[in-house]
């Protein structure tokens, strides 16, 4: 009798690109327009400055000028 153990192999999971594709643009898309609102509030129409005081905090914490 032997004791020999088999361990079980494992294969890793395929990535499904064509399904992530789309969600992965969505995404970068809506990254970029948050990061133009962040950067760039101040050159919104109008002279109301509640983008730019929304932002206000998180433009230092990203190391924006925002002075």
């Amino acid at each position: 009798m032997s004791d020999v153990t088999m361990l079980p192999v494992f294969e890793p999971a395929p990535i499904p690109v064509k399904e992530i594709l789309p969600w992965a643009l969505f995404g970068g898309l809506i990254l970029l327009i948050v990061i133009y609102f962040v950067s760039a509030g101040q050159s919104l129409p109008g002279n109301e400055m509640i983008v730019h005081e929304f932002f206000h905090d998180g433009r230092h914490l990203l190391g924006f000028p925002c002075h």
